[in-house]
């Protein structure tokens, strides 16, 4: 029951690329020709000839020498036979559900284009004859830490250069990384970019095409597997048996999925400027180079820049505002309230420039009723008024217990409120910034605002070096929407703008909370040295007695959630507030108490400003 919606030529930008399956079999469509159109520039080779090319390759050579390893090299099979059309092509999807991998080879299909070969984790290589269909669909697995091994690095980064020069097939891999289990953006990784963008540095390809995907589900098949992994329960093994078992959720209805192509960056383009090319002249292109710090820097700034545009370009639906006006309202919500303020919401969410699909020739009051039947897992409507659904178990429960279903309840509605949470971000912390000001000088609010943007930058994704421009995008969309006034040295909010200003500020305040209470556990509780496999069980169960006393020093539940904590230990890191050294293969974190003391001063006085 998922229908899938790709980028097309009506009107609206999209239609539903499922209607015509409908009307056919599945193995009618298995068994279409396919005719994807040849990269000009390509070599048409096989996967065979591929493998060959890598491991007799120059490059792979001088550094097996220089290595000296003592252990034979594998590399994975690839069954694809179809080269690509123009430039190299990069597919970039964010990553949200494991249905990501699938969608764009069944697009790419449809639309007769080369299927691409696809970077995916190892651990679905084990998988009995599903990893085998992965591989034969284009996937090639790679571990998800490489660490020091640097072997496997230069067969890695070989087997992916060879591709793109080639032009063997589109190359597809998340620049996130992992799949989000917050289903909110992840900081870029940068390894693989780098492999990517190498060969057209050194002159093998005149330009590489990276396409940005935006793909967002109206109901994620995992929202359950989410909220739990976050509150500590362990990620259950892909296994081929598991899978098999888990198919009756296909039984379910989803909604809709959109699947939004952006629009091209050419590589070349982006580079004019911005980094010399002599560099590369002077090293031999089959020897390793170490990138320069001007280009470590670019690679950084495009993958962020490519989050952006993902983010940009996400379809948002009704539910997801929803979200949003639920964890603002977990004693329960009546439904023409929730109707009201998600309306409200929409103007808001559309002044900001989001992608909304909402129905149309549809009442406000159904498209709510149908979104709330839809998330039944999440919310329920008794007598006209809606709640967040908690988990049902046998007999009586522990207040442990009980904190916990409350919590995974808050976890599930926060994902569908992250995948809208990029919209109001930037304006949501000058909101933060001006309250928490010591005047309406423009100067003070921006220093606010920066002390936000280093703190939660590994809560949302933040373009390095762009924080003016950050300001004045929050700044700009406060204004245009009525919101705020400002003067050449003056920000101030205006007498109809009050309630916009208390909602975004409402937004910020389930991380501002979480990170102020890691915060407090790090200066009072914790031990001067901690290690990372303990951290985040040890901040929980602090969170957790927090939680059941009732104080109210704590009321957020997303405090519970372990990406959350991760977050905080890396700004803090990047604050030099904490430090990372590495004991028999563990992290351990050294904490400097004073440091955390005085970032936990400056956020508590947010704080003071939301209960004011």
């Amino acid at each position: 029951h998922l229908s899938a919606d790709a980028l097309g030529a009506e009107a609206d930008g999209f239609f539903d690329m499922l209607e015509e399956r409908r009307r056919s079999s599945d193995l009618s469509y298995a068994f279409r020709s396919f005719n994807p159109l040849p990269y000009r520039g390509a070599t048409d080779i096989s996967a065979s000839t591929l493998n060959r090319m890598v491991l007799e390759s120059q490059y792979l050579s001088y550094v097996i020498q220089e290595s000296k390893p003592s252990v034979g090299i594998h590399s994975s099979r690839l069954q694809l036979d179809t080269p690509i059309q123009e430039y190299p092509v990069i597919l970039l999807p964010n990553h949200r559900s494991y249905m990501d991998f699938l969608v764009l080879s069944y697009i790419m299909f449809t639309y007769d284009l080369s299927i691409p070969v696809i970077a995916a984790g190892i651990p679905l290589m084990g998988m009995k004859l599903i990893g085998e269909i992965f591989r034969r669909s284009g996937a090639f697995f790679i571990r998800r830490a490489i660490g020091s091994d640097k072997l496997y690095w230069a067969v890695l980064s070989e087997y992916v250069r060879t591709i793109v020069r080639t032009g063997y097939a589109p190359l597809e891999f998340y620049i996130e990384g992992l799949r989000s289990r917050t289903l909110k953006s992840l900081t870029p990784k940068l390894g693989m970019l780098h492999m990517v963008l190498e060969p057209f540095f050194k002159g093998e390809v005149f330009d590489i095409s990276l396409v940005p995907i935006s793909i967002s589900y109206e109901r994620v098949l995992e929202e359950s597997l989410l909220a739990h992994e976050l509150l500590g329960v362990p990620k259950p093994k892909e296994t081929t048996g598991a899978l098999l078992k888990a198919r009756t959720v296909l039984k379910e209805n989803y909604g809709c999925m959109h699947v939004f192509f952006g629009n091209p960056v050419s590589v070349r383009d982006l580079v004019k400027g911005k980094i010399n090319h002599r560099q590369y002249n002077l090293v031999p292109r089959d020897l390793p180079m170490k990138p320069s710090k001007e280009m470590q820097e670019f690679v950084s700034g495009l993958a962020h820049t490519i989050i952006r545009l993902q983010e940009r370009n996400v379809v948002l639906s009704a539910w997801n505002l929803m979200a949003v006006v639920l964890l603002q309202n977990l004693q329960g919500i009546d439904l023409d309230l929730l109707t009201q303020k998600t309306l409200w919401l929409r103007r808001l969410a559309q002044r900001f420039g989001a992608h909304l699909r909402w129905p149309e020739n549809v009442s406000d009051s159904e498209v709510m009723s149908s979104s709330v039947s839809l998330h039944h897992s999440v919310v329920r409507c008794e007598g006209g008024r809606v709640y967040l659904v908690e988990e049902e178990g046998p007999g009586p429960v522990t207040q442990e217990e009980g904190v916990f279903k409350q919590a995974a309840a808050v976890l599930m509605c926060a994902s569908y409120r992250n995948q809208a949470v990029h919209v109001f971000t930037r304006p949501a912390m000058v909101a933060v910034a001006m309250t928490t000001a010591a005047s309406h000088r423009t100067d003070d609010i921006f220093h606010n605002f920066t002390f936000l943007l280093e703190l939660f930058s590994n809560e949302f994704v933040v373009i390095p070096g762009q924080a003016v421009q950050d300001f004045e995008e929050g700044c700009s969309l406060l204004q245009e929407s009525g919101v705020i006034g400002r003067s050449d040295e003056e920000i101030y909010v205006k007498d109809n703008g009050q309630e916009t200003i208390i909602f975004l500020r409402a937004i910020l305040q389930p991380f501002i909370e979480s990170y102020q209470v890691v915060f407090r556990y790090l200066c009072e509780e914790s031990s001067q040295t901690l290690s990372e496999k303990m951290f985040s069980t040890n901040i929980r169960s602090f969170i957790m007695k927090l939680l059941i006393s009732g104080v109210g020093e704590v009321q957020s539940y997303e405090c519970l959630s372990s990406d959350l904590h991760k977050n905080v230990l890396s700004a803090l890191l990047r604050m030099d507030a904490v430090t990372k050294t590495k004991v028999d293969d563990q992290n351990e974190f050294s904490v400097n108490k004073p440091a955390v003391k005085k970032i936990w001063d400056m956020l508590s006085k947010i704080i003071d400003c939301f209960l004011s």
